[in-house]
């Protein structure tokens, strides 16, 4: 991972998730860009160590803070935000990037999975906003640190948009987050916060391992991407530290797809 011009030096991102997978690479990407990083854990306090000490020795970054906290809970939410403002004055990006999932056919789902998934990947997402919104009206313009009064980016997926047979729970949450990022941008984007998210396809993280590992589960796999290769975790971090910066400051309330053409559907390209 290479510097990127600074265009983050003195700003302070959340990067929820980011012990490892794509959480790390983002947070990796952030703090290349010069920014502060809160690199955030749930249960891998010692990944998350690993990040921040990878950000911590790298001369192009920023300083970065381990902070543990469950975003499905709301006390641990606001505990988040204000142990880095504590410690770092503000925030300026937040990078709601936590999510799980849980697989069940629809009509063998427990309810504790449905409600597990909804919980941290959609009414976490919106605890987290709603408390970088808080924030960033509280401390107002920082003209010479952004254009923008602040950066909410969710991590999203695919399947906000594709239907996911057997992840009723994970598309449901994915397609309420669109609506949860479009309604933020209507709300806020006259205040000059920016609110997008970033929208995976098949990325090789320990989630889908069983699925990329093998032959056979690989070239399955690359059947739904156009590109025909499967993205890494840095493929979301480079978009993520350009998404937080100024030069893409006009960009407010869209989905950025990082998937190589998975939402071309690659099964009509011989007429189905």
């Amino acid at each position: 991972m290479k510097n990127n011009n600074k265009r983050l030096e003195n700003q302070t991102c959340i990067v929820t998730g980011s012990s490892a997978g794509i959480g790390s690479a983002i947070a990796k990407a952030l703090g290349c860009g010069g920014a502060n990083v809160v690199v955030n854990y749930r249960k891998s306090k010692a990944e998350a160590e690993e990040v921040a000490h990878w950000i911590d020795n790298n001369a192009d970054c920023g300083e970065a803070l381990v902070l543990k906290g469950d975003v499905s809970k709301e006390e641990d939410v606001k505990n988040l935000f204000k142990k880095t403002i504590d410690h770092f004055g503000t925030v300026d990006v937040l990078v709601a990037n936590a999510g799980v999932q849980i697989d069940h056919k629809l009509h063998e789902m427990p309810l504790e999975a449905w409600k597990k998934v909804i919980d941290v990947n959609l009414t976490g997402q919106f605890l987290c906003a709603k408390e970088a919104i808080i924030e960033f009206l509280r401390r107002g313009m920082r003209p010479d640190v952004s254009k923008s009064l602040g950066k909410i980016i969710h991590i999203s997926s695919v399947h906000e948009e594709i239907p996911w047979a057997g992840h009723s729970n994970y598309a449901a949450s994915k397609g309420g987050l669109l609506l949860l990022m479009e309604s933020i941008c209507q709300e806020y984007a006259s205040s000059k916060i920016r609110c997008n998210s970033i929208a995976p396809g098949a990325i090789k993280t320990e989630i889908n391992k069983e699925v990329w590992s093998s032959k056979e589960g690989m070239e399955q796999l690359l059947k739904l991407i156009p590109y025909k290769r499967i993205g890494v975790p840095d493929d979301i971090g480079k978009v993520a530290s350009w998404l937080a910066s100024d030069e893409s400051e006009y960009i407010n309330g869209t989905s950025i797809f990082v998937d190589g053409g998975m939402t071309c559907y690659p099964g009509f390209s011989s007429n189905g």
